[in-house]
């Protein structure tokens, strides 16, 4: 049977090409009984208990599970299908039930308990010692000790979570890619710069369309409200982009939120927010909304004097026309005012970040830091003719991992940039088994003859989620686990927020950024410009997250449904103290905030992380660039008590590791201009 279902038995390399839909149910099925009867067998092992016939066992027992799920997930958010879709939808409720079931095992509970007080468990240092700790604290805080109807009871609010969570992230790939506008008047086409009206043409030709093609999708979306100077075509596009799945959504946040909140109080916490972070940095909510108002009260003057001059200046140019700025004419006016502050615009840099150069540079960046090699791995399946899959060696040739790279944006594929793990490294033996992971964008395709020139942000995208991917790859802990990227929420940005540093140094940048038609490097007049408008609105930039962070935090924290009624009314209420503009009547950006809502955890009560995790890397950068920004010496620090150690030691120690000492806020407001 495993020969003819390629999600049973999975070998290497990962048989993307041959996974069909009808695959999924009997595979996924088959699967769950396979890692149910491991554990059953892991419960009743005779014998005394050992760290190996306990919790090693348990690390193992649904790793076949675990790898089937992440690539039928992934091709579900890759090239989806309606049949893909209604394969992962029948069979997801069942995934998440037998997750959900596992620390509700009698059984396993009862293993854990003996083993932990073995002297065995007792003598454990290290990461097996962190290892049982975890796994005890995780069993408890996910209801082992709930009794069989409160067992039932948070069986059944897993399994719902997880269905509507999955809808509200469907619900917003279909919105997203059902929205299309094509504008057939050359006329209206002003202010758009030549690279989105030839990816307009193109796209409109791929369709046998006349015209020009716009859409949500971000490449086509940020050129329009940046640069399009027709208003009216602008208003229509936000109002779209921030009513995506607005109806249906609008429900789901209702019952997501009531969900969440039911089983935090299931399971003893008073909200979600100190349920989801008892094991993160912050530790609880109220920290988490503390560090929030902090970086607020810093931020909230500069956030104030931005918007003023950007008024003003829209004033100005519009010869008084402009008097009152809504939503549609932030960007635009915001790229005038840069544009005529630093004599920089960010088209001006398209030319020299050929996707190719970009990353291939990147490769070299992190050869000269960690002293690893990334190469183009041999062909293997892939889902999609753009995918790349590239080799990750050490300095002595061995292979740490693989990864698949895949970048540009498509009507079946989920919005935004993403890494993930299809597997988790691990030691058999002696032997190394490779991680192998993925890393998604949506950025700027190549246009009829060039390559994909991509925006300066798009460039720190690849850098960010290759930060991500590092974190898995370099990873050698013993513990499957608690490796790679399986980190408190606030601590796994660090890895990838630092990347984006080696984005603005000219050492680094001219390493990849080459004008693809000459081969220059980046003149120092626009580099200079360049890095003089790093801080241009960076007040705004930073209460754009922190609304985020406050919405989320409130909704998992203080929204009562009784009192405060719609959600997404709410939050809204919140967020216009951190907008630049008032929002319409009918704004509705919660209903496709995917990071909050479409998962059953995830970033829910979660969003100041980025934030959190800013300090960190703005912080531990000061080394590099006290050192030397390619530094073998501190690249090999960095690899060493960050990048390779996974959660094997808690996070806070891991940063004193690399620092010395505890973080700095004050490095990241010197950073943003704000301190």
């Amino acid at each position: 049977m495993s020969e003819a279902n390629p999600l049973l038995g999975i070998r290497l390399p990962l048989p993307f090409d041959a996974v069909r839909p009808e695959h999924v149910k009997p595979a996924i099925e088959a699967l769950i009984q396979q890692a149910r009867t491991q554990l059953d067998e892991l419960a009743a092992t005779p014998g005394p208990r050992t760290y190996a016939n306990t919790l090693a066992a348990l690390d193992m027992a649904a790793e076949p599970l675990d790898v089937a799920v992440s690539v039928v997930r992934h091709l579900e958010g890759v090239v989806m299908t309606a049949e893909l879709r209604a394969a992962w939808n029948a069979v997801q409720p069942e995934v998440s039930a037998f997750y959900s079931s596992i620390p509700l095992h009698e059984g396993l509970w009862k293993a854990l308990q003996a083993y932990a007080a073995t002297d065995d468990a007792k003598q454990l240092q290290g990461v097996r010692a962190r290892f049982l700790k975890k796994t005890v604290e995780a069993f408890r805080r996910h209801g082992a000790e709930l009794d069989e109807e409160g067992k039932r009871k948070l069986e059944a609010l897993d399994i719902e979570l997880a269905v509507i969570t999955t809808k509200f992230a469907q619900n917003v790939l279909d919105a997203t890619a059902a929205f299309e506008y094509y504008i057939e008047d050359e006329a209206l086409l002003a202010g758009l710069p030549a690279s989105a009206v030839a990816g307009a043409r193109q796209a409109a030709e791929a369709r046998g369309k006349q015209g020009w093609r716009f859409s949500l999708q971000a490449p086509s979306y940020l050129a329009v409200m940046t640069y399009l100077d027709a208003r009216e075509i602008r208003e229509k596009f936000y109002r779209a982009y921030s009513r995506r799945a607005a109806e249906p959504n609008s429900e789901l946040i209702a019952k997501i939120l009531d969900l969440r909140r039911a089983k935090a109080r299931l399971l003893g916490f008073s909200t979600f927010a100190d349920f989801n972070l008892v094991e993160r940095m912050a530790k609880n909510g109220a920290n988490a909304q503390t560090f929030v108002r902090d970086l607020r009260a810093k931020t909230e003057a500069a956030f104030h004097t931005e918007n003023a001059a950007l008024r003003q200046f829209a004033g100005q140019v519009s010869s008084g026309a402009v008097t009152a700025l809504e939503p549609w004419d932030i960007a635009y006016y915001a790229e005038k005012q840069r544009a005529s502050q630093y004599a920089f615009e960010e088209e001006d840099l398209r030319p020299y970040f050929s996707l190719e150069k970009v990353v291939a540079g990147m490769f070299d960046v992190v050869h000269r830091l960690y002293g690893i090699t990334v190469v183009e791995g041999p062909k293997v399946p892939v889902w999609h003719p753009e995918v790349k899959y590239y080799e990750i060696r050490d300095e002595d040739g061995s292979l740490l991992s693989s990864f698949y790279a895949d970048w540009f944006p498509r009507d079946t594929k989920r919005g935004g940039a993403w890494m993930d793990a299809f597997l988790t490294g691990s030691w058999a033996g002696s032997e190394w088994r490779p991680h192998i992971g993925l890393m998604c964008g949506n950025v700027t395709p190549p246009l009829g003859e060039a390559p994909a020139l991509l925006t300066h942000r798009e460039v720190e995208t690849v850098f960010h989620e290759f930060g991500h991917l590092l974190h898995h790859s370099l990873s050698r802990v013993e513990v499957k686990s608690l490796s790679g990227t399986n980190v408190a929420w606030d601590f796994v940005e660090l890895p990838s927020q630092i990347m984006e540093n080696w984005c603005w140094e000219r050492e680094s940048l001219d390493m990849f950024a080459r004008h693809w038609q000459t081969g220059e490097t980046i003149p120092d007049a626009l580099l200079e410009k360049m890095r003089a408008a790093r801080t241009f609105r960076a007040a705004n930039a930073q209460m754009r997250q922190l609304g985020f962070a406050t919405v989320d935090l409130a909704l998992h924290i203080d929204y009562d449904p009784a009192t405060d009624g719609d959600p997404v009314k709410y939050g809204n209420r919140l967020l216009a103290a951190f907008a630049p503009a008032p929002f319409p009547e009918d704004y509705a950006m919660l209903a496709g905030f995917t990071h909050l809502f479409a998962d059953p955890t995830g970033y829910g009560a979660g969003y100041y992380s980025y934030k959190w995790a800013e300090v960190l890397d703005a912080d531990a950068f000061t080394r590099f660039k006290k050192e030397g920004l390619f530094s073998r010496e501190t690249g090999r620090a960095f690899r060493d008590n960050i990048l390779s150690r996974g959660d094997s030691e808690d996070p806070a120690v891991l940063f004193r590791g690399f620092m010395g000492r505890d973080p700095d806020p004050g490095a990241l407001l010197t950073r943003l201009g704000l301190a």
